[in-house]
């Protein structure tokens, strides 16, 4: 009888914090992953990643402050308070040799906590998103595509939102694999208390650095855009890679905002060769 390789280990913990706690949960052994989701999401979102990287890899995905399971928060949180939640979970842990992997709103807890250049980070994966990078002081003719892709963007937004699609899931998921985007639109709605529009506006008023800030982080990037994202532009990935020494883009074609829940395959494929790369 064929040996089965055993179950990663995985634990539950929750980290008190100011005003709050932080819910996390651990899986597997070896270097440490941490997964910071975005806006629609919480620590559930990364199951896709958790199973195929927790047999050679430490994961650790965390429910941002304010989110479920997390505790919640009057006002709901203010993102300026993630990075520091970030490095309090990362001492916590004890983890000497961390990859982060962040998407959409995770970004901005990433891109602040790489730029404290503590020396733990070992790489860095931006998935739709720059973080507290704007992607407006990107030098043309690039940034001159911004307001006709913010059109576009606006237009393809409100004709989901009639449709009933998920605009962080995109059409495609909803039309190819909608019992993918009803498991998209029920983690959402693990936060339904939360006001997602004051939160996004608090998350832009952050968005203040230029795009050559990201090299003080001192490692890899690998930013991955998934083509059909109508949140963030895709080409702002291969902008910003472009001026950060150690930086590189990936596009993941037909795929929305989330090509980490849509096309999970591809986008586990594409971290695995860069954090191979990376030891």
């Amino acid at each position: 009888m064929t040996a089965q390789p055993p179950i990663p280990v995985r634990r539950i913990g929750s980290l008190p914090r100011p005003g709050c706690r932080l819910h996390y949960e651990v899986t597997g052994e070896g270097p440490a992953i941490v997964l910071a989701h975005g806006l629609g999401g919480n620590q559930l979102s990364w199951w896709q990643q958790v199973a195929h990287f927790a047999p050679r890899y430490t994961c650790i995905a965390f429910a941002h402050r304010g989110f479920a399971p997390s505790s919640a928060i009057p006002g709901g949180p203010d993102p300026a308070d993630y990075a520091d939640d970030l490095a309090a979970l990362i001492d916590h842990l004890r983890l000497a040799d961390v990859r982060i992997v962040a998407q959409s709103m995770g970004g901005w807890s990433a891109v602040e906590y790489a730029l404290r250049r503590t020396g733990k980070l070992k790489a860095l994966v931006l998935a739709a998103t720059t973080g507290t990078i704007d992607p407006s002081r990107v030098s043309e003719p690039a940034r001159s595509r911004l307001e006709d892709w913010a059109h576009g963007a606006e237009r393809a937004r409100a004709d989901f939102a009639r449709r009933g699609v998920h605009v962080a899931a995109g059409a495609r998921m909803a039309t190819e694999q909608p019992a993918l985007h009803l498991l998209y639109h029920h983690i959402d709605d693990m936060n339904a208390h939360l006001d997602k529009e004051a939160i996004r506006k608090r998350l832009y008023a952050l968005r203040t650095r230029a795009p050559e800030e990201l090299a003080a982080a001192g490692c890899p990037v690998l930013f991955i855009a998934g083509d059909e994202d109508v949140l963030i532009p895709p080409f702002a990935a291969d902008i910003i890679a472009a001026v950060v020494p150690g930086a590189r883009a990936v596009h993941i074609a037909d795929a929305g905002h989330s090509a980490y829940f849509e096309r999970a395959q591809v986008f586990n494929r594409h971290v695995a060769e860069f954090l191979d790369c990376v030891g």
